[in-house]
């Protein structure tokens, strides 16, 4: 397997080199072809005696014409003889330089396809790191590694996110069966037990039923189209999405503040909705006994803005780049009594879905700010 995977590379250096040689031999041919030619061309030019004339050469009589032929073809052998010994050295000189040469430069080329087979999902720190050629092959080696480093991270957070998704799960599983079976194992458990278990396995239920909602409203919304496009205006469904949860909210005695303008934009109804949806479940859901909550939602000739903004607990604004990785609470993991920590992934991914952007900062004192902006129209 590692010979059929270093082939590449062999057979590259064995490409450029017979190139090279096949150049050479036929610019060393040209050149052999032009030297016999004007070496010819220059005995011919040579003035001619009278016909008939005769000279004398080692004691013999020779018909000048004849030796003026005789020099030429001599000189052209001999042109001949020095040019093929000078082309069979120029050709063999530029194969072994050819095959040594790109040896050298292909080194780079060969560190990359070694770390490449190296590679796999437990060993995603390899690099190539810095190489000594500089050019084209040093860009592909930091273009490789920046690669490397994106496909490690996407694997780090998919790794992350199914060991959360995992530990959700499972809460509710656990107290599914640890109700089972402390019921089951009481022999003398009376309709009321049954009642309360009954009750906390609904509850359990319905809490896993959620994070499985809440999971495959993600996956269709990360990374795909929209399923529709209508007009829609943001302060429609701010008014919808607060009548979900204004019981709620007036239980825990929080203030509220609309300042409501038509924001009219393009998209799937369904997700913007829960776009609005989540971000004020979010708002009611980590706010403070007695908080405040504040709703805006206007347009520009760019942008549909729909912001909410409530009280809370302290943000580290360091971390609110975090709040919208799935699992996320405040910046904090797994530590929410209620929710899974998807509400503000499914808001970013639902906004990019639309080509918009969604931002949130810390409020001074406690409490979170995020604004979703999405094209104006409609």
């Amino acid at each position: 397997m590692n010979r059929r995977a270093g082939l590449p590379v062999r057979s590259l250096r064995a490409r450029i080199t017979l190139l090279a040689t096949l150049l050479a031999a036929a610019v060393s041919l040209v050149l052999l072809w032009l030297a016999w030619k004007l070496v010819g061309d220059s005995v011919a030019a040579v003035p001619q005696m009278p016909p008939g004339t005769t000279v004398r050469v080692d004691g013999v009589d020779v018909e000048a014409s004849a030796l003026a032929a005789h020099l030429r073809e001599h000189a052209r052998q001999r042109v001949l003889i020095a040019g093929a010994a000078a082309f069979f050295f120029v050709v063999a000189a530029t194969g072994i330089l050819a095959w040594t040469l790109t040896s050298r430069v292909l080194r780079p080329l060969r560190e990359i396809t070694g770390t490449a087979r190296r590679l796999s999902v437990e060993s995603m720190g390899q690099r190539i790191g810095d190489i000594t050629t500089k050019g084209e092959l040093a860009e592909l080696a930091g273009t490789f590694d920046a690669m490397l480093d994106r496909l490690q991270a996407a694997f780090e957070a998919q790794r992350h996110f199914v060991a959360n998704a995992s530990h959700e799960l499972r809460t509710p599983l656990s107290v599914i069966r640890t109700e089972l079976d402390v019921t089951l194992a009481d022999e003398d458990a009376d309709q009321a037990e049954l009642r309360r278990m009954a009750a906390v396995v609904r509850d359990a239920t319905e809490r896993a039923e959620r994070l499985v909602g809440s999971l495959l409203l993600l996956a269709r919304t990360d990374g795909t189209g929209l399923a529709a496009a209508e007009p829609v205006d943001l302060a429609v469904l701010a008014d919808s999405a607060w009548r979900a949860v204004r019981a709620e909210a007036a239980e825990r005695g929080l203030r509220t503040d609309f300042h409501t303008e038509p924001a009219r934009t393009t998209g799937d109804p369904a997700l913007l909705e829960r776009v609005a949806g989540n971000l004020l479940e979010n708002a009611v859901r980590h706010n403070v006994t007695g908080g405040w909550i504040e709703v805006t939602t206007g347009a520009d000739d760019r942008w549909a803005v729909l912001r909410v903004r409530s009280a809370g607990g302290l943000i580290d604004p360091a971390a609110v780049s975090e709040l919208f990785e799935p699992f996320r609470r405040a910046g904090v993991a797994r530590t929410a009594r209620s929710g899974a920590g998807l509400g503000l992934s499914i808001v970013r991914a639902a906004v990019q879905a639309h080509d918009g952007s969604v931002a949130a900062e810390p409020v001074v004192g406690g409490g979170l700010s995020v604004t979703v902006r999405l094209p104006a129209g409609g």
